[in-house]
């Protein structure tokens, strides 16, 4: 799966969301799977960025994306309802959801987390994935095969000092994909959890800002996994935490 290489064609007539399009991981995700002929839903909180992106799919010639504008923050579960009600009327179904988006907050000890940054990172990377799936699993479930795929992190698993409130999110982000996989394990919808590992990414360099940038894997290095599970080679793996760099 690692070294899985996708045909022209691999995801054609899917439709797939992903958060965070504007940049990094989802940027490159966003193109990837429009390359591999999936219309690609992209969310974010810039819209110049999503511009950004959609301009690029299309000066590629794969399907034109579609732009969902919106801050994790700020969202509520109408917003997720209204855009699940979207999706339903002009897609008719759901094939598959990246939730990429995060927020990183400042690595500080335990007892210097402050209320509201916990509240906002808790908000960004588990509460509004959350409310977002409720909303389009129904839609997702009218998908011959879809496929669920939350982010992770290796301090999502081993705790890490100064990490804080993203660490617990990632704990919970992964306690949360194995749930929605044991309740969905006998249908047409599969979960997992993607750790990128060490990527060069604007999250990667606020938290080792001090590292040779240039020494890590970029977005499109590691797309062959995210490629593989989004594909029907995938449909029988449910439930499972995969690294997208191996050692």
């Amino acid at each position: 799966m690692h070294n899985f290489i996708a045909k022209p064609d691999e995801l054609a007539g899917k439709t797939i969301l992903v958060t965070g399009a504007g940049d990094g991981i989802g940027r490159q995700a966003a193109i990837s799977f429009a390359a591999a002929g999936a219309t690609v839903i992209l969310l974010g909180k810039t819209t110049k960025k999503l511009e950004a992106v959609y301009d690029e799919i299309v000066a590629a010639g794969a399907p034109e994306p579609a732009i969902v504008p919106l801050d994790l923050n700020g969202a509520t579960k109408q917003h997720y309802t209204d855009m699940a009600n979207t999706i339903k009327a002009e897609f008719g179904k759901l094939d598959g959801v990246l939730h990429n988006a995060g927020m990183l907050g400042v690595l500080t000890p335990f007892t210097h987390i402050d209320l509201e940054t916990w509240q906002k990172i808790m908000q960004v990377n588990l509460t509004s994935a959350m409310l977002m799936t409720q909303a389009l699993l129904p839609v997702m479930a009218l998908a011959p095969k879809s496929s669920l795929i939350f982010t992770s992190s290796g301090v999502g698993r081993k705790a890490r000092a100064y990490w804080g409130a993203y660490s617990v999110s990632k704990f919970a982000t992964e306690g949360m994909m194995q749930l929605i996989a044991d309740e969905y394990e006998n249908s047409s919808i599969r979960t997992n959890c993607i750790n990128p590992g060490a990527t060069r990414t604007k999250m990667r360099n606020a938290a080792y800002p001090g590292e040779d940038q240039r020494q890590l894997k970029t977005p499109a290095d590691i797309m062959p996994l995210y490629l593989y599970l989004m594909s029907d080679q995938s449909c029988d793996i449910n439930g499972q935490t995969l690294d997208a760099q191996t050692k």
